[in-house]
């Protein structure tokens, strides 16, 4: 089958934000005008989504920005149904690049008579005629498994690593990552590594679901500037104790660097009123008004990252390379100093 000319972009309603901060990525990289493809999605007035794509997509390798966040339900069958629409359009390829994959956190059964809901989202997605999934910091790596296509798994470490160096520029000798439960040392150790920094725990123990009654931390955090580092923040109530806990066990200042910043209900005002110096997320979804008006919260873009992924699965090359800071550096220069 011949390469079609370029790749094609196309996005639901999710994050048109950083849809088209990728594309203007993109079209920096090629040096032409790679734009959105000319679609509506809209609803029904019983909110049956219906979707139509005005340009021909027929033999074309179409990368479907949309990640899977809140509403969670309306943005996945948003997804599924573009899907379809580009198959029955005779897609060559169709791609989706899902920067936020909701209904990780169920990824096993913790407990009888419960779903596993992350591997029914793989059958759909599947079967909605994606071929290859392009994603950032899943939930659980076993996830990957769920598919029976290739999945991309993209990291924020390699981001945040350049981030962390440039704002603590001058004094990373204090700074010292910290996982916030035992499950997440893993993405904390990797994250500690890339800095040159040490490596503590925040052990939490829960009474009932969604209920942080007791945190120990595990290392000596005295005079130190903490960095949280975790995937998900969500209602903000486990972070904000952990950033007490910390300063009460001698720590000078608490940041916190997670990659997904769903922050619902009360987060916004809780990192406000909590004792962290900083909150810092990705772009993978959209920033509601409140997250963008928050003096303590600070995102960093993920487009050229994902640009470039994009490009590289187009080209057939390596995805992996990106994980390279020699690699990374390059195309995150201008946003931050390099050494």
């Amino acid at each position: 089958m011949p390469t079609p000319s370029e790749p094609k972009l196309i996005s639901g309603n999710a994050n048109q934000t950083l849809a088209k901060a990728i594309a203007r990525r993109m079209s920096m990289h090629r040096g032409m005008n790679i734009g959105l493809c000319d679609a509506r999605v809209e609803r029904f007035n019983d909110a049956e989504i219906f979707v139509e794509v005005y340009e021909n997509v027929r033999g074309e390798d179409m990368f479907l920005i949309q990640p899977t966040s809140n509403p969670a339900n309306d943005n996945l069958m948003e997804l599924l149904i573009m899907s379809d629409a580009l198959r029955r359009s005779s897609a060559a390829r169709i791609t989706a690049v899902i920067p936020y994959f909701g209904y990780a956190r169920q990824d096993r059964r913790t407990k009888a008579r419960t779903p596993i809901t992350a591997k029914l989202v793989a059958n759909m997605i599947v079967e909605a005629g994606i071929e290859r999934v392009l994603t950032m910091d899943l939930h659980a790596a076993q996830i990957q498994g769920f598919f029976d296509i290739p999945v991309d798994n993209l990291y924020a470490s390699p981001v945040f690593a350049l981030d962390i160096k440039d704002a603590f520029r001058g004094h990373l000798d204090d700074v010292m990552v910290i996982s916030p439960d035992v499950g997440g040392v893993a993405r904390a150790r990797e994250l500690a590594k890339r800095i040159g920094a040490p490596l503590a725990i925040v052990d939490k123990r829960r009474e009932r679901a969604g209920e942080v009654s007791e945190m120990t931390v595990i290392g000596d955090v005295t005079d130190r500037t903490c960095i949280i580092v975790d995937d998900i923040v969500d209602t903000a109530g486990t972070l904000c104790k952990a950033a007490e806990t910390l300063l009460s066990a001698g720590a000078k200042e608490v940041h916190a660097y997670i990659t997904h910043g769903v922050l619902s209900g009360p987060a916004v005002s809780r990192v406000t009123d909590s004792v962290m110096k900083s909150l810092v997320i990705s772009d993978s979804i959209e920033a509601t008004a409140a997250v963008k008006a928050c003096d303590k919260i600070r995102i960093v873009p993920m487009a050229p990252m994902f640009a470039q992924a994009i490009l590289n699965i187009w080209h057939g090359t390596s995805v992996s390379s990106l994980f390279d800071p020699d690699t990374l550096g390059p195309i995150y220069e201008g946003l931050y100093a390099t050494e």
